[in-house]
């Protein structure tokens, strides 16, 4: 990337070697288009120039045309002139514009952070700007993010010869399938719907109003997200005894050791106080916050990477009670999982790599979690059959690529 001409105004000793990695291409062209104009050619810029004399309609350009909310972020931090103009001008309003080009759709982020049980699911809201609704959004948005880096890896797990990365427009259909799928888990995966209630008549038509918002080809794309999340909770968080025997053999091709599985219920009965600090009767398990690390601290990330390993085979460790059960009890524990929202899904992911740490976080959302299956794939055939389509025929065309984020 070409740096700052040292003619240009935005010269300043000592800090340009900087501005390369906090400001986006398009604006070093800018500025010098800038330089042009000031200083014309053959002469001299004052050896004393500093950003001050840049007028601020030109500053605040600048910072809308940021890409990130880091850029800005960034960019306000490079000189006290910066940090000021940002600060005396609507700064959420620029960042929030920012954050719709980096996560949108921000509409969708606000169905999420602004959900509660006194209105219905499926009914739009607004919300004012705020620094709190923003710091939501950021979280939201990243997390939105990082499955997009995951399903490209997922989705071509196959034919990998194939895999390429998603275009912006694959990029903005992903995450808006995210925000869609997390809005029904917060609306609909909490302790009031509970196993006994999940096929009341009533419930299922709550449930169907929130899909009825969104078109096939759309809730095609959440079918396709939910597939990939299904495969991280299936192989990575809850893998299956046979899962945790091939990858152990793989890991350890000559060794001859026979893993010991455990054959009783998971989620055994725990203490409210348990070792990884997962369980706080204070905590609201609804709370957006509680899905990410501020809340959720274990010390367990601090021990080495040789004791995070699930297939860590020594005298206080068994690798095969890292195991979920086999075919019917894993299919079952996986619906169980599959009720947390892609927030919590990816959390456990970087942060629990063993049985006991999932475990203890299950308990501490309640009794009403267990054995009592996620929703969505049921509530998405009601309403594929109330649009006269076969559900089998739309699960395949996404599989086949034909419908889907990622079409051929």
């Amino acid at each position: 990337m070409a740096s700052p001409s040292q003619y240009s105004p935005l010269w300043l000793q000592g800090t340009q070697k900087y501005l390369p990695d906090i400001i986006p291409s398009q604006l070093l062209m800018v500025m010098e288009l800038f330089s042009v104009f000031a200083y014309p050619s053959g002469k001299e810029s004052p050896s004393a120039m500093s950003f001050q004399y840049l007028v601020t309609e030109l500053l605040l350009h600048i910072f809308r045309s940021c890409d990130t909310i880091s850029d800005i972020i960034n960019l306000a931090a490079t000189c006290r002139r910066f940090r000021d103009v940002i600060n005396r001008s609507n700064k959420l309003q620029i960042l929030m514009d920012v954050a719709e080009m980096e996560f949108g759709p921000v509409d969708d982020i606000i169905q999420i952070a602004t959900h509660n049980t006194s209105q219905p699911a499926h009914l739009f809201r607004t919300a004012p700007l705020t620094a709190s609704l923003l710091k939501q959004i950021a979280q939201i948005g990243r997390a939105a993010q990082k499955w997009a880096t995951i399903y490209p890896v997922k989705k071509w797990k196959l034919d990998y010869e194939n895999r390429r990365s998603l275009t912006d427009e694959e990029q903005f259909r992903l995450r808006r399938a995210i925000y869609r799928l997390w809005l029904y888990h917060r609306a609909f995966h909490r302790r009031e719907y509970d196993r006994y209630s999940r096929n009341l008549l009533n419930t299922v038509v709550e449930r169907a109003q929130l899909l009825h918002n969104w078109t096939t080809s759309e809730l095609a794309d959440i079918e396709d997200i939910r597939t990939v999340i299904g495969d991280v909770v299936q192989n990575h968080i809850c893998p299956s005894n046979g899962t945790i025997q091939r990858k152990f053999r793989k890991r350890y091709p000559e060794s001859n050791y026979q893993l010991t599985f455990n054959i009783h219920l998971n989620y055994p009965i725990s203490n409210t106080q348990t070792p990884y600090g997962f369980h706080d009767s204070s905590l609201n398990p609804t709370d957006h916050d509680q899905y990410f690390h501020l809340t959720h601290y274990t010390s367990f990330g601090n021990y080495s990477a040789k004791y995070r390993s699930r297939f860590r085979n020594d005298i206080f460790h068994e690798p095969g009670s890292e195991g979920w059960g086999d075919e019917i009890p894993h299919y079952y524990v996986v619906q169980d999982m599959m009720k947390l929202d892609p927030g919590q899904i990816l959390w456990l992911r970087e942060n629990c790599p063993l049985k006991e740490q999932v475990e203890t976080f299950v308990l501490s959302l309640g009794d009403w979690f267990r054995d009592n299956g996620e929703t969505f794939g049921d509530t998405l055939a009601w309403v594929i059959k109330e649009r006269g389509e076969d559900l089998e025929e739309f699960r395949v065309a996404i599989v086949e690529r034909e419908l889907g984020i990622a079409c051929n």
